[in-house]
C-alpha cells in the first residue's frame, strides 16, 4: 500500500488539510494519507500548541467517514521532538509492506533544508509539496530526490495560522 505521511501540529486542523488530503488520495497513486499528528514540532513554540491528544481527537473527528484518511498518533510513541527522518524510519520498520511518501506544504518546502536529516528524507522518499498562493516557483534544495509539486491541486486559502489569529482578535 502507497501511504503519502501527512505530519504537522494541526492547530488546529482545518478544511485545508482535509481538503488535500482527499485530493491526494483521489488524484495520485498514494492508498492513504496518513494525518500525523506531531506532539512536539521542532520548528514551533511548543507554548503554542494545543495539547497533543486534542489535536489528535480534532483530526479524528474532522476526518470521519473519509475514505483513505487516517488520523495517526504514531509520533506519540517516539523520542521528542519529532524529526520527520525518525518518523519515516520508524514507519519504514514498522510497516514495511507499505511504501511512504511525504506530503509537504511549500511553506515547509521552503524551510526543508533546515530540517535533521533532510538529505536522508530525500533520498528515500518520494515528495509531494503542496504549493501555497504566491509561493508556486519553489526550486527544490536538490537537483537529486523524488519530488513531485502537486500543481494541479486546488488552493485552499485558510491556514492554523490565520484562524488563530482570528481567534485571538475575536477574544480580545
Amino acid at each position: 500500500m502507497k501511504i503519502a505521511i501527512y505530519g504537522g501540529s494541526f492547530n488546529p486542523v482545518h478544511f485545508g488539510h482535509i481538503g488535500l488530503a482527499q485530493w491526494v488520495v483521489e488524484h495520485t497513486n498514494i492508498d492513504e494519507v496518513w494525518l500525523m499528528v506531531s506532539p512536539n514540532n521542532p520548528l514551533k513554540s511548543s507554548s503554542e500548541l494545543a495539547p497533543a491528544v486534542e489535536r489528535l481527537a480534532s483530526v479524528q473527528k474532522a476526518i470521519e467517514g473519509i475514505h483513505g484518511l487516517k488520523a495517526s498518533d504514531f509520533e506519540f510513541h517516539l523520542p521528542l521532538p519529532s524529526y520527520t527522518a525518525n518518523t519515516l524510519r520508524e514507519l519504514t520498520t514498522t510497516y514495511p509492506e507499505h511504501q511512504f511518501t511525504l506530503l509537504i506544504g511549500e511553506d515547509n518546502w521552503q524551510l526543508f533544508t533546515h530540517w535533521r536529516e533532510w538529505e536522508y528524507i530525500l533520498a528515500n522518499y518520494p515528495i509531494f509539496v503542496y504549493p501555497r498562493h504566491g509561493e508556486t516557483n519553489s526550486t527544490p534544495p536538490s537537483a537529486q530526490g523524488d519530488i513531485t509539486i502537486l500543481r494541479d491541486a486546488p488552493y485552499f486559502d485558510i491556514s492554523s495560522t490565520k484562524i488563530r489569529a482570528e481567534r485571538r482578535v475575536n477574544e480580545m
